[in-house]
């Protein structure tokens, strides 16, 4: 049962005991949960944190690996460049006197990455709740909409983890309620998927991350040395939840990257939106052709065959207020 006192997607997680918080689109979406992994270490749970990575993975040393494409990475794990948000959060965490490995996996087709999913969680010893975060909501587009801003990463990682049946609880936590209009989301189109999702149970609701708690200070911390540690390519997601949880609105810039652009920083880019992860599979019309895939430009592939036979798109729609 539910209750109005808590959200149901911490009800859904309050028996677990050891949890996995894995960033979906890669980049810096593990970002989108650590204020989640700083709550749930808080309540006594042991939570792990995993990314799909965008950083050149294979080049890391050997030691790195834990098995086949998942890699254990450290603050001081050695890398060509300084684009890599795994070690940049591993790094912030050690200054925090937190624990300090983040997982990485690579950017594979669903059956590699489930496989490496499988390969974590028995590292780990098992989990009892896997979450999945996305910094943005293009995670929850189901394919018919008119725009599905970038969503090959997210949806190697839902199919992947949606077909993890031996965990018990699979949940997908969404920060950043409007950053993907940059890439053609329609979010009066992500209100009705959502409402189609609570019609059938699937929907857990929305909390806010407070900037005054010790988990939103943690994560304005964290996103600042991020921004510090990439200066050429800080992430313009987890700046624009950050700019909302400090309360700013509008055109806000804290980047040379949205230079051109128009931003529309406010409240609801500080929600959390939550979903059950099984349930958010069964609605996306186009996840069981990924199935089979082994690398992501198959998934490529497979979105697009499957936007070209649909006889017509969802068109979007103005928030009417």
């Amino acid at each position: 049962m539910f209750s109005l006192l808590e959200p149901p997607f911490l009800t859904r997680l309050r028996d677990a005991r050891r949890v996995l918080i894995a960033g979906a689109g890669g980049g810096f979406d593990v970002y989108a949960g650590l204020p989640l992994a700083l709550a749930l270490r808080a309540a006594g749970k042991d939570v792990h944190l995993a990314n799909l990575s965008f950083s050149d993975l294979y080049g890391l040393d050997l030691d790195v690996w834990v098995d086949h494409d998942v890699a254990a990475i450290r603050p001081d794990t050695a890398a060509r460049g300084d684009y890599f948000p795994e070690r940049t959060l591993a790094r912030w965490l050690a200054e925090q006197d937190l624990p300090d490995t983040v997982y990485a996996f690579p950017r594979t087709g669903v059956r590699p990455l489930r496989d490496a999913y499988r390969t974590l969680l028995a590292h780990l010893g098992g989990v009892d709740a896997v979450v999945l975060v996305d910094g943005g909501t293009d995670i929850l587009m189901r394919g018919d909409e008119n725009g599905l801003g970038t969503p090959e990463e997210d949806m190697a990682s839902l199919a992947a983890v949606a077909g993890l049946d031996e965990v018990a609880v699979r949940l997908v936590a969404c920060l950043g309620f409007g950053v993907d209009a940059y890439h053609g989301v329609n979010h009066s189109l992500v209100l009705e998927n959502l409402a189609a999702l609570d019609r059938e149970g699937g929907y857990l609701g929305a909390f806010s991350l407070p900037r005054d708690s010790h988990e939103g200070r943690l994560y304005l911390d964290a996103v600042a040395h991020a921004q510090r540690c990439t200066p050429d390519h800080p992430s313009i997601v987890q700046g624009s939840v950050a700019a909302a949880v400090r309360g700013d609105f509008g055109d806000v810039r804290f980047t040379e990257r949205t230079k051109g652009g128009e931003l529309f920083v406010n409240p609801l880019m500080a929600l959390y939106f939550c979903v059950d992860a099984p349930a958010l599979a069964r609605h996306n019309l186009y996840l069981d052709r990924l199935e089979n895939t082994a690398l992501m430009r198959q998934i490529s592939s497979a979105i697009s065959d499957f936007r070209d036979e649909l006889p017509r798109q969802r068109p979007p729609r103005a928030y009417p207020h």
